[in-house]
């Protein structure tokens, strides 16, 4: 069974909009939980313009599923992972003031400093995700380093679904058999929606996870947050 992650960043982007508590973001949580998602997925950034550090240690012990924290391993990053203990971290090399996620780390050219930060996680007890393009080779040195999973990065997925979903889907699909052959967990996120996810999944049922926030919370707001989390597993079936 794939499950489903979300993300709630852009809920969290909405209330600092204005300040104070509205919408709340842990009660968010909770009722993407209620309504059937597997995990709750963040991912605090230095400036903390959505989620905050702190929304991350409030969120930890409330939680009845799993709990992702994504983000770049600076070392506030890791004291803070290592502080709240989630089932999984996502490595992800985002700079300071990047708007989003666009490309995976080269785990060639970084295998000795992200072998040392998978390590401590793993030592800590924390299933360690690394996030990268659909390139076997990255998935390979994701092994290299010492990974439980890789998470590919879809928006190219995404921006070529429309033209040709074949040619859209190969690279993953290849990068995802590596990932199978290589003993790897299988994450997958960005930018995937109810308009391309279900393709995504029938070319890759054997995806562990998907994390989706945008999309989805946009789609709340025309469908309401229970029918839209039903719809998304719907296409993980």
């Amino acid at each position: 069974m794939t499950k489903l992650s979300v993300n709630i960043n852009k809920i969290a982007t909405l209330r600092n909009a204005r300040g104070g508590n509205n919408p709340d973001v842990l009660s968010v949580a909770l009722h993407c939980e209620q309504f059937g998602a597997e995990g709750i997925t963040v991912h605090p950034r230095p400036d903390e313009r959505h989620i905050r550090y702190k929304d991350v240690t409030d969120l930890k012990p409330l939680l009845a599923t799993e709990l992702n924290i994504e983000g770049n391993p600076i070392p506030r990053y890791v004291d803070l992972v290592l502080q709240v203990q989630p089932t999984q971290v996502t490595l992800v090399p985002d700079a300071d003031d990047q708007l989003t996620s666009n490309h995976g780390w080269d785990t060639l050219a970084h295998r000795n400093f992200l072998t040392d930060v998978v390590g401590r996680f793993k030592e800590a007890g924390i299933r360690t995700s690394i996030f990268v393009d659909a390139d076997p080779r990255m998935v390979e040195g994701a092994k290299a380093c010492g990974a439980d999973r890789v998470e590919l990065y879809t928006e190219p997925y995404a921006a070529g679904y429309e033209s040709s979903a074949a040619e859209a889907i190969k690279p993953f699909v290849e990068a995802a058999q590596q990932a199978r052959e290589c003993r790897l967990g299988l994450n997958a996120g960005h930018d995937l929606s109810l308009h391309n996810l279900h393709f995504f999944h029938q070319q890759i049922p054997w995806v562990d996870e998907v994390s989706i926030g945008h999309a989805l919370v946009c789609d709340a707001l025309y469908l309401g947050l229970k029918e839209t989390i039903a719809l998304y597993k719907e296409c993980l079936k």
